[in-house]
C-alpha cells in the first residue's frame, strides 16, 4: 500500500539524534517536513542538511518543524551534525532519526518491504530513501517529492510549496503555477 496525498501519516517510535520521539507527539499542531537521506557523511546529503539547517527562521515563521532521517544511527548522526554545521555555517538545530532497521523508510514507502542493509553498506543499498513529505498539522500527507541520489534538492521550492499548501489550506483557494507569496496573478510564459 503507498501512502497517497490526503492520508494519514504513519506514526512510530524513533531514536533520533535529539533523543526518542513518537512521530505524531512530535509533530503536534505544527506543520512538518520529512526529509530523508540514503546514508550520513554524502556530499550532497550534507549541501541540502545545511540548506535546511540555513532556513530555521523560515521554518519557525511557518510555524512547521523539519526532521531528517538516515538509515545509520544515533551516533553517527552526531558526528555528522558537525560537519553539517561546518559545512553551513550555522547550527543544526533539526533532529534526526536512526532508522537502522528502516523500519520509518518502509512505513513510508521508501524501500520495499524485502529491503535490508547489508554489512559494509554504501548509499546505492537505501538509494530510493530520498524524499519529502510535507505533513499538515492534521498528520495528513500534503505533499511528497521524490528524488534521485544525484540531484540535490532545492529547499527553496519546499518553502515555496510550504507556502502554497499553508495559503490554499487557509483561505480555500487553489495556486497557480510558479505561485509565491505576494503574487496576484501569474505571468504565463509567451
Amino acid at each position: 500500500m503507498s501512502l497517497r496525498i490526503n492520508d494519514l501519516v504513519p506514526d512510530f517510535e524513533a531514536d533520533s539524534s535529539q533523543g526518542p520521539i513518537r512521530f505524531h507527539e512530535w509533530i503536534g499542531d505544527s506543520w512538518a517536513i520529512l526529509f530523508s537521506h540514503p546514508k550520513d557523511f554524502t556530499p550532497v546529503c550534507t549541501t541540502e542538511f545545511g540548506a535546511v539547517a540555513r532556513l530555521n527562521d523560515d521554518w519557525k515563521a511557518r510555524g512547521t518543524k523539519v526532521i531528517g532521517i538516515s538509515v545509520d544511527g544515533v551516533e553517527e548522526h552526531k558526528q555528522w551534525i558537525n560537519d553539517i554545521a561546518s559545512y553551513a555555517g550555522c547550527e543544526v538545530n533539526f533532529p534526526i532519526i536512526a532508522d537502522e532497521d528502516l523500519k520509518v523508510a518502509k512505513l513510508f514507502d521508501m524501500l520495499p518491504a524485502d529491503a535490508y542493509l547489508p554489512d559494509g553498506r554504501t548509499p546505492d543499498d537505501s538509494a530510493t530513501v530520498r524524499a519529502v513529505f510535507i505533513i499538515g498539522p492534521d498528520k495528513k500527507l500534503k505533499l511528497s517529492m521524490i528524488y534521485p541520489m544525484n540531484v540535490g534538492r532545492n529547499f527553496a521550492e519546499v518553502l515555496r510549496a510550504l507556502d502554497a499548501l499553508q495559503t490554499a489550506n487557509s483561505a480555500g483557494v487553489a495556486m497557480p503555477a510558479d505561485w509565491t507569496v505576494g503574487l496576484r496573478k501569474a505571468k504565463l510564459p509567451k
